[in-house]
Formats: structure tokens, sequence, C-alpha cells
């Protein structure tokens, strides 16, 4: 019977291992489009319990059909329990409860229905029956956090509140599942996917990108390798994102070590001279000591690089073809911008204080790799920790 756990738990454990619909669907043997209509019930995410194996604790569909059997043929209780390795009250037990009192003997399918029936349930969300929890997860999901950097931060402003505590999987459950303290509706858009539906994580495809040719550009490989570290501040990443047509477009600049962004305005086109004098502009805002090296895609924008470096003392190094981990720090930050900036949207009707706005929320945003500290945070540690060594160094 579909209903029954074991089958249930077959199907989900399917979908959480990143089959697809039609693949669990054949493991419990329905058609697609039944399994397509389970999972946008549950939201794409499986009830925690089911992800469950059955316990060898309690009796399995098999162990009822084998007691129904051999009741029949008029075993005893203790001969059925000596079969199934099991103790003679469990199978008394099984027989007593499990048996509605109009039926003249045991019934397999039956006691499987009733044993279900008084399964424990999933109890109700934290987020469900704690109100001052619910309201600070639904206000940093506006502020565009994730689950994840939503989770890690309770502790850290909550140090004392142990009811302050909610994993980012069960803030994801909120959102996906259609239940009591679903935050569905109203905030899963404010994801970064934007998707109404949870699914397993795909291997991506290669991002390929045609090569064009940089007059004496400076590759990767003869970057110093005190950047690759990031122990050394003052190192950033850098590249476009691009609107509809590649008509407009955004620079975006990333502090290797803090993770801190920069946006850069590019009201006029992405020609190599309007790019070149737009990172000037930005990059001397930045204090010398803060702006080492400059990493950069092969794009054409960047064909007067020996012009920045010349006006801004920043070197910059370009990364091996189609290789965009190379900047994996700028890949990232660029897939939070589209939260701000969705593609397929005009880009220049975006002024600088736009930019300034969205930088500053990115940059308030705790991190995982900053050890859930933000990178505003780690960016003025270091901006306070090299004036403090340029003053020693010039006392010397």
């Amino acid at each position: 019977m579909l209903k029954l756990r074991h089958h249930r738990h077959t199907f989900w454990t399917t979908i959480s291992e990143g089959g697809s619909s039609e693949k669990a669907a054949a493991s419990v043997d329905v058609n697609a489009e039944t399994a397509r209509r389970w999972l946008r019930h549950a939201g794409g995410v499986a009830p925690p319990h089911l992800l469950k194996a059955p316990s060898g604790r309690y009796l399995s569909p098999v162990e009822r059909a084998s007691i129904m059997v051999a009741d029949r043929q008029g075993m005893s209780i203790r001969a059925i329990a000596t079969m199934l390795g099991r103790a003679p009250s469990t199978i008394s037990r099984e027989m007593r409860r499990n048996r509605r009192h109009w039926m003249p003997r045991y019934h397999a399918g039956q006691a499987q229905l009733m044993a279900e029936g008084r399964a424990p349930r999933p109890q109700p969300s934290k987020l469900a029956t704690n109100p001052q929890l619910r309201r600070f997860v639904e206000e940093q999901l506006d502020r565009r956090w994730s689950p994840e950097q939503i989770s890690a931060r309770l502790p850290v402003l909550f140090p004392a509140d142990e009811s302050m505590r909610v994993s980012h999987e069960t803030i994801y459950r909120g959102l996906y599942r259609q239940a009591k303290g679903s935050l569905r509706l109203k905030r899963a858009p404010r994801l970064r996917s934007g998707k109404q539906m949870r699914r397993p994580r795909r291997q991506a495809a290669l991002n390929r990108h045609v090569f064009r040719g940089i007059p004496d550009l400076i590759p990767i490989g003869q970057r110093p390798l005190e950047v690759a570290t990031r122990l050394i501040p003052g190192h950033w990443e850098g590249d476009l994102i691009v609107g509809p047509d590649t008509r407009s477009h955004i620079g975006t600049l990333v502090e290797r070590t803090s993770r801190y962004c920069v946006l850069v305005h590019l009201p006029e086109s992405k020609k190599a001279d309007a790019v070149a004098a737009a990172l000037v502009r930005t990059l001397n805002k930045i204090p010398r000591r803060l702006r080492k090296s400059l990493t950069w895609d092969r794009g054409t924008e960047m064909r007067d690089h020996a012009k920045v470096t010349l006006q801004t003392g920043t070197q910059i190094y370009f990364c091996d073809p189609r290789s965009p981990w190379q900047r994996g720090s700028n890949e990232n930050t660029n897939g939070l911008l589209r939260q701000y900036f969705p593609k397929g949207t005009d880009l220049s009707r975006h002024s600088p204080e736009d930019l300034e706005f969205v930088a500053r929320e990115l940059n308030t945003r705790p991190r995982k790799a900053l050890g859930w500290r933000t990178p505003a945070e780690v960016y003025n540690e270091l901006l306070l920790t090299t004036k403090q060594n340029q003053r020693v160094a010039t006392m010397t």
C-alpha cells in the first residue's frame, strides 16, 4: 500500500539523493504526475520524519504479514516470536493493540495502518511557536540574508538566549512547506534562487567564454603567491554584470581577504576607455595600501588596463580563459547582486546612490567564510591595522 511509511521513505530518499520525480515515482510504482503533485504540495522539501529509515525497534510490514500467516496456521505466540527473533511480549502486544474489535483475526494491513496512526507526528516548528524568533527571521529574509546566514548569526546577536536558535533547514522548511508557520507566500521570492521549490544541487554547466586578446596582459600565473593565501589585504577581483542585449553594465570589485564589495557606475558603455576611467575614479577612493592588485576576466573592456595601473598603482592580472573560478569571490558576489539587479533588467537606470545602497547591504551581511562576521567589519579592521602598521614603519 502506497501510504505505508516504508514506501514514503523510499520516495523521499530518492528525491533527497538528487533523483528526478520520475525516478522516485518508479521506485514506489506510481505515475509521474502523482509524484509531481506530492512534490508541489510539500514544496520540494521532504518531511524530516520520512527521511529516516524505519527503525528495527518496531515491527515492519513484512513481519506483520508473517504474523498474520502464522496466526492463521495456528502457531502459538511463542512459536511466532521464535520464528521472527522477537520477544513473545512484542508479538502478544502487537496482536492485542493492532486488531479492530470487530475483526475475528489479526490482519497485517489493518495493523500497519493502526500503528502508523499512533506514530509520533512531526513537532510544531520553532518558527510557529516562537513569535520573536519568527519575526527576526522574517526581518533578515527581507534584508535578503540567506537561511544559513540567519541561523549562524543568531548565537552572535543573542548569545545568552537559547530560545533564539534555529537551523537553516528549519527556515527552508518554513519557506517551502505549506504548513502552519509557513513563510512561503511572502518571503520565498526573497531567496537568492527565487525558486518556489527546493531542488537538490546539480552540477552546473561550464561557462564557456570566447577568448579575446588583450595587449600586454599579465596572466594570473605571474600573480604573487601572497594573493592566493588571502592573508595579505589589498588584493581585489573584478568583473562586469550585464543587462539585456549587453547594453548596460555595472562594474563589481571584491577585496579577497574581507569580501568587501565596491560597485562601479558605468552609465555610458563598456567601452575600454569608459571602463578604465570609471575604475581609476573608484580605485583612487580606496587607500593606496589596500589596492595592491586587481584580478579580472579576459573581457575586451580591459584593453586599457595599463592606463588603470599607471594612474592608480594597482597591478592588474588576468584569469586563464574559461576559468571564472579563479575569481571565485567576485563570481559569488555577482550572484548575490542578481537579487538586486535581476537578469534581463536595464542596469543603466541605477544611479550611483543606488549602487552604494546595494553595496552597503551586501557588506553588512554576515558571511560563513568570515566566521559569520560581515565584510564591512573585517574591512574596517584591515583599514585600522594597515594604518597602524604604516605609522610604525614611518616612525622606525
